[in-house]
């Protein structure tokens, strides 16, 4: 059985994308889908076993920032679970880029790692501290990121774009793709249906 507090989550995350503007129609159905995932079954549940880095004292910032727009009931049911989550830093991040070490974590929600751990769909959430840059990566799942707070996406189909309060980023299978913050901290969901 599913906890109320994650519940919670995936009914906000749940209507978030239902009133998102989305960039395609690859970028609904893989709404869709991972909708379809949370909602067919729940994965196994683990205790929570909490781990927070210094980055995360962004957290809060970033939730008072959400809590002003249309995402404010998102931001307020993952501001439910938020001290739950084992925030990582990337494991190929590297202590001798300081700006990167320092200034980002991801935790994962369900899935791997998470509070419900599955292996057919991955949830999380990515903070970054001001002026930072995730640089490039990728992975075979698609990925759908709605964004709390201002940040801006980048991947090998697009430009630079910043999604808006109500709009979503799409990154297709496997194609190479950034983010970055701007002047204030950046918290965004991702979903990422097998």
């Amino acid at each position: 059985m599913r906890s109320p507090e994650v519940q919670e989550f995936l009914d906000q995350s749940a209507a978030s994308m239902r009133e998102a503007r989305m960039p395609s129609p690859a970028a609904l159905a893989a709404c869709n889908k991972a909708i379809g995932l949370w909602q067919g079954t729940a994965g196994r549940l683990v205790p929570a076993s909490p781990l927070r880095l210094p980055v995360c004292d962004w957290v809060a910032p970033a939730l008072e920032l959400a809590n002003e727009g249309p995402r404010a009931a998102l931001a307020a049911a993952f501001a439910g679970i938020a001290h739950q989550l084992q925030w990582t830093r990337r494991s190929s991040a590297r202590p001798e880029d300081t700006a990167f070490w320092d200034g980002h974590a991801n935790a994962v929600i369900l899935g791997p790692g998470g509070l419900e751990e599955r292996s057919d769909l991955m949830i999380g959430a990515t903070v970054m501290a001001p002026h930072t840059t995730y640089g490039d990566h990728n992975h075979p799942p698609e990925e759908v990121y709605l964004s709390l707070t201002p940040g801006e996406w980048w991947n090998a189909e697009m430009d630079w774009t910043d999604p808006g309060a109500k709009g979503a980023i799409y990154n297709p299978p496997a194609i190479r793709h950034q983010m970055r913050s701007g002047a204030a901290p950046f918290l965004a969901l991702w979903y990422l249906p097998s």
